[in-house]
């Protein structure tokens, strides 16, 4: 069964379990709850890590070197029981390892590892995924946190994301999950978007390139969280219908395109590391009530 570790200060309480190294809750000082709630009338993911792909395959078929492999939307980590590694009263790391099962999908010798850290009002959540095997490793890699929507103590306000470079970056549409090959205008003004729900009628809003390294999620005059990201190129921001959560999720890979190849190397933003090679990404969010 999985077990779940918790770490704190003065500001933040994170509670991480040891299935899909996944956050369960992030609580400030004053009671405020930042974090969605898994409810499973909208959605049961809380915060999921996304390895070895980031969205769908087409079919939920990757081929590797030619060889298909089934591979579920996000990949199977997030689905994984994790081995937790350290702890202490501000941070905890978890470990999974490719095993017999994992190699049946996915036929590479990897070492992922999560990380969350807190200090002050920033929460930092870092990854390391390592080629333990002698091959070229492909993978892509995500985060996807899901945060209160409406964020506390904010219910009936304007909620907005801004981004910090005021860029204005195209959106790829999703069809049956995958990537379409258009663009479509950016649905932000100067960096600025106001949110709404029918923004999601379409399903996620996927900026690949253009959306920066830090932004701002914030209500009008309200509590905000203010986002940095390392090696995490990509951008969505999903919800479901008329759930009370936005997803804000950083990105070193995207679904495959349509229509384009099913090979995981080729899909958009793929790393791939030689054996022996490392590879962190990273993203700290600061609460500020």
């Amino acid at each position: 069964m999985p077990t779940t570790t918790r770490i704190e200060n003065a500001f933040l309480t994170v509670e991480v379990s040891s299935l899909g190294a996944e956050m369960q809750s992030i609580t400030s000082g004053d009671g405020g709850s930042w974090l969605w709630n898994g409810d499973a009338a909208f959605w049961t993911g809380r915060s999921p890590v996304l390895f070895p792909i980031v969205g769908k395959a087409p079919d939920d078929r990757l081929l590797i070197d030619g060889r298909p492999y089934p591979m579920a939307q996000h990949g199977f980590a997030r689905r994984r029981e994790f081995t937790i590694e350290t702890t202490s009263a501000m941070a905890c790391r978890y470990a999974l390892e490719a095993s017999d099962e994992t190699r049946a999908v996915y036929p590479f010798d990897f070492r992922l590892t999560v990380e969350h850290r807190l200090d002050n009002r920033t929460l930092t959540v870092a990854s390391m995924v390592e080629n333990r095997g002698n091959e070229p490793m492909p993978f892509g890699f995500g985060y996807h946190p899901a945060f209160s929507w409406p964020l506390p103590g904010a219910a009936g306000k304007p909620h907005m994301v801004t981004l910090a470079n005021g860029g204005e970056p195209l959106r790829q549409p999703l069809e049956n999950g995958l990537l379409s090959t258009s663009r479509t205008p950016s649905p932000f003004e100067h960096g600025r978007l106001v949110l709404a729900h029918d923004l999601f009628a379409n399903d996620a809003l996927v900026f690949p390139q253009g959306a920066g390294d830090s932004l701002v999620y914030a209500a009008e005059d309200g509590p905000s969280l203010a986002f940095r990201f390392e090696n995490l190129p990509n951008l969505a921001l999903w919800t479901k219908p008329d759930a009370p959560f936005l997803c804000i999720e950083p990105w070193h890979g995207t679904a495959a395109e349509y229509g384009a190849s099913p090979e995981l190397k080729d899909r958009p933003y793929t790393s791939v590391l030689d054996g022996g090679e490392t590879k962190r990404f990273a993203f700290s969010v600061t609460f500020a009530a």
